[in-house]
């Protein structure tokens, strides 16, 4: 057996969480319901204008390392952070949550530790302003092959791949894990991410993913199809298994030619923080368990579903105990 069940690569990001009204955003000048980068002296402005906050270690694949974590699994993850107060609030967090982290904090870092103010509205919408950071900076040279090797899954946050360095580390790594006989995915993360780069998100599934999980918009970018059908049967020539959520419809998976969905039960969000992020958690849990394409689409469902009824990105209730009580496990 190896030391990991599920590794992650992702941006390791200090979330800041406070609830606001509509008034407060259009006072602050704050899209609603988006992601939006910002710069270092906007991000200050905007963490001294939130009341009632409250931290927690995030980014997209930290929560579902957290998730998977939270279900029982031995897990890793690999990111950046700067020796800084957030930074060791990170890593501490990642200990006690039960993850490796594997990366310690970077003394004297470029950049400060990356965090992401989240403004929740009465409505569930979240609005994530987000300074990036050291985060952004994963290279190569942050990646160890031997824990690589040491895992059975790897998961991969498309964000990285902006830069040219996290293409570097994410070929380093998927090769260690494979040629070690794991199994490598990535999430896509976000359409603009991959219209940015599109050729090399192509070649990489292509070439060194065992599956990929993405929303409708991100793989109909992805293979530049107008119909999610089409899209959805070129991602399958190319990539073992594909996994797409479309938000509360059912989640359609395909595996080797095998066409599987998973049901959305209904559910009224209170913060939509982290769905796709559990999700994943709960699909990865099926996967390594060895379940059904169809029940790893329903853990991941059930997972998301968990999250979106409370604040913050990270599951609240015993997300295996959900599994149980459906059957599942």
């Amino acid at each position: 057996m190896k030391t990991y069940q599920v590794a992650g690569i992702g941006n390791a990001i200090v979330d800041v969480i406070t609830t606001v009204d509509d008034h407060f955003l259009d006072h602050m000048g704050i899209h609603k319901g988006i992601m939006q980068l910002v710069e270092r002296e906007r991000a200050e402005t905007l963490y001294g204008a939130m009341k009632d906050r409250r931290e927690a270690s995030g980014g997209s694949v930290c929560n579902t390392i957290a998730g998977v974590g939270a279900m029982g699994l031995k897990t890793a993850l690999v990111g950046r952070v700067r020796d800084d107060a957030l930074g060791r609030f990170f890593a501490a967090d990642a200990a006690r949550m039960g993850t490796a982290f594997v990366n310690p904090p970077v003394a004297g870092g470029e950049l400060p530790t990356s965090r992401s103010m989240i403004f929740v509205t009465p409505d569930g919408e979240r609005s994530m302003n987000t300074y990036l950071g050291i985060s952004a900076e994963v290279g190569p040279d942050d990646v160890d092959e031997a824990v690589m090797a040491d895992t059975e899954v790897l998961f991969l946050e498309g964000y990285l791949f902006d830069k040219d360095k996290g293409k570097e580390a994410f070929l380093k790594a998927a090769r260690a894990c494979r040629a070690a006989g794991g199994r490598v995915g990535i999430a896509l993360s976000d359409p603009f991410c991959v219209d940015r780069h599109r050729a090399d998100f192509r070649r990489l599934v292509a070439n060194e993913m065992d599956f990929v999980i993405g929303n409708e918009k991100e793989l109909t970018s992805l293979y530049e199809e107008n119909d999610l059908d089409d899209a959805l049967a070129r991602a399958a020539s190319e990539c073992a298994i594909v996994v797409c959520t479309r938000s509360g419809d059912p989640v359609v998976l395909i595996h080797d030619g095998h066409r599987a969905e998973a049901p959305v039960k209904t559910v009224v969000p209170v913060d939509a923080t982290g769905a796709g992020d559990q999700f994943a958690a709960g699909f990865l849990y099926g996967l390594v368990r060895g379940h059904s394409l169809e029940t790893c689409g329903r853990m991941g469902n059930i997972a998301a579903a968990e999250v979106i009824g409370h604040i913050g990105a990270r599951p609240q209730q015993d997300v295996h105990a959900l599994f149980k009580a459906e059957g599942l496990v």
